[in-house]
């Protein structure tokens, strides 16, 4: 694999406020957009790099054509787990920012992401900004408006107008994309987990992995925002058995990490004091226990 991987680093500045990776096969309109948004839509210096997995489409000619975007380039689909591990040499900021292609990036949500950041004080800490999608699917952490479901029938300048009526409060529980974390943090705890590869449920392991390195802020904002158009990648990728995966792991399902212990879509409360660590630990070694005795 790692003999089929090329790196390239054209990003003009040495430091950048934010360091925005972005995942993308074969998806190359989608990509433009996205990175667009970026290029528009930002109130600092972002750098940006693209994991391209295979690029059928052309995306990493266009991606050398622009001559400031940084990118790996792989020449089969190493997927999320991988993709975004191996980007890590190219990171020219303190901060990771994880990003789908299939999102834009609304006017201020690097100035919130900043801001809070700053607020906090600390490295030890998860944020995310909020999705705006064309669908309800009962997810509490999104706004739900149709402004469109793909690149034909996308209203870009009724959403940049609209966007900022629409409420939303800060949340509990981040660990969906687009998320950030400082580097150290994603050091510490060796990013993503490639066992998880292609990607599915490696969003709720690495907060369990940053749960368990002592990290408590788990922090959704409210009007940091992105609009996804929902899942244009991922539909298309065979799955891993995620869900199964994340029990064998810790012993309790995803579901309970994020409903029980990081109380994902609740009002957010500084400090997220999770709660019976100690007994999820205790559940964790029976598991085990009795995984081994099988």
């Amino acid at each position: 694999m790692i003999e089929d991987i090329r790196k390239y680093q054209h990003s003009p500045l040495p430091r950048y406020s934010l360091s925005v990776l972005v995942p993308s096969w074969n998806n190359l309109d989608y990509l433009k957009l996205c990175l667009g948004s970026i290029r528009k839509n930002s109130g600092n210096a972002i750098q940006m790099i693209v994991i391209v997995n295979e690029g059928k489409d052309g995306t990493a000619d266009w991606l050398e054509s622009q001559g400031d975007i940084d990118y790996i380039h792989a020449s089969e689909n190493i997927g999320i787990c991988y993709g975004l591990n191996i980007a890590r040499s190219l990171i020219k900021s303190d901060y990771l920012v994880y990003v789908n292609d299939d999102m834009y990036l609304l006017p201020g949500w690097d100035v919130e992401l900043l801001n809070e950041i700053r607020r906090i004080g600390h490295k030890s800490f998860m944020l995310s900004s909020t999705m705006i999608e064309p669908a309800d699917t009962g997810n509490s952490c999104v706004l739900v408006k149709n402004y469109g479901d793909d690149l034909e029938s996308f209203r870009e300048q009724d959403l940049l107008k609209e966007f900022q009526e629409l409420e939303k409060s800060d949340w509990n529980g981040s660990t969906w994309p687009p998320n950030v974390v400082h580097v150290d943090s994603w050091d510490l705890v060796g990013g993503m987990s490639t066992e998880f590869s292609p990607g599915m449920y490696s969003d709720p392991d690495l907060s369990m992995k940053l749960v368990q390195a002592g990290v408590r802020y788990f922090k959704g904002l409210g009007k940091a925002r992105v609009y996804h158009f929902g899942s244009k990648s991922t539909k298309r990728v065979k799955r891993n058995k995620g869900r199964k995966m994340f029990l064998l792991k810790w012993g309790i399902t995803a579901n309970t990490f994020m409903r029980k212990y990081l109380r994902i879509g609740e009002p957010f409360r500084d400090d997220l004091a999770i709660p019976g660590l100690e007994e999820m630990t205790d559940l964790v070694s029976k598991f085990k226990r009795m995984r081994n005795s099988w």
